[in-house]
């Protein structure tokens, strides 16, 4: 039994500088014990399912699975499995916007060309015991920001992000693997998000490591991101008229990921960027 399948790079205009996502476009009969195994065997940091929706005015329903577990949601398999679907003419726009189900419920995207955004699902922020970041400073062998203390954020999926000012420090970053698989597992979050300034432009630079799920670092993450432009909503590390930004990610895992972040009006973030599929065919069941 063959099944039309993509890879999607995501964040990327250029092949293999961003984060592939493996797409499943006509996951019809298959179980979750299927869907896993395939995720387990492409063991890219996330698979997804494309099936019909079920619930009134969502264009497709998405599964997505890491390399262990189902995801409730994460950013760039949304952006990269709904690129893949209008490439393949199996969903079409109305108004240049498309809405997913998914384990959050219904998420927004906008799409322009080869670039897609998404609304964020509303973020819920909670703060950490200072036990906790004695915790994360250690598994990350840096300092973080007391001032801006790391706090989980929840989309349906869970970072803890930590800001440490200089982008530098981040990229330096060289973490204990077992330590923050421990933390992770202690408080039940998919992983640590961490970020810093990139000069005086308003860019900043992301990390993100998630292995109590089997991926080391993301090269590029689009909740984790999501989840850093949340924070930096909360603690106003914006300045005043800065509405929109331009995150980077993936440089010491050899990609150049590049993640749009915008605020609207009304607060809502919006995060997007640009998709290129990688491979095309079909995958054996």
């Amino acid at each position: 039994m063959s099944r039309d399948f993509k890879i999607v790079d995501v964040f990327s205009s250029t092949p293999f500088k961003g984060n592939p996502v493996a797409v499943v476009l006509d996951a019809g009969g298959l179980n979750t014990k299927q869907m896993q195994a395939i995720a387990g065997w492409t063991n890219l940091s996330e698979t997804t399912f494309l099936l019909p929706p079920t619930q009134p005015g969502a264009t497709y329903k998405l599964r997505i699975f890491s390399p262990r577990n189902e995801l409730n949601f994460a950013g760039h398999p949304t952006l990269g499995s709904a690129f893949a679907a209008l490439e393949a003419k199996r969903i079409f726009p109305t108004n240049g916007k498309i809405i997913q189900e998914c384990g959050v419920g219904l998420v927004t995207l906008h799409v322009e060309d080869t670039h897609l955004s998404l609304t964020l699902p509303e973020p819920k922020l909670k703060v950490v015991t200072n036990e906790a970041i004695s915790e994360i400073e250690a598994a990350l062998g840096r300092s973080v920001s007391r001032i801006a203390s790391p706090v989980t954020v929840n989309t349906g999926i869970v970072w803890i992000i930590a800001y440490i000012p200089d982008a530098k420090d981040v990229l330096n970053i060289k973490p204990n693997l077992e330590r923050l698989t421990a933390l992770s597992n202690k408080l039940n979050v998919t992983g640590v998000t961490v970020f810093g300034n990139k000069g005086q432009s308003g860019e900043i630079e992301v990390r993100t490591f998630a292995p109590a799920c089997g991926i080391e670092e993301d090269p590029v993450c689009g909740s984790g991101n999501g989840s850093v432009a949340a924070f930096r909503q909360h603690y106003k590390l914006l300045e005043i008229q800065e509405t929109t930004y331009t995150a980077n990610q993936g440089q010491k895992v050899g990609r150049d990921g590049k993640i749009i972040i915008h605020y609207t009006e009304d607060g809502q973030i919006t995060l997007g960027g640009s998709c290129i599929t990688t491979v095309n065919g079909t995958i054996n069941i």
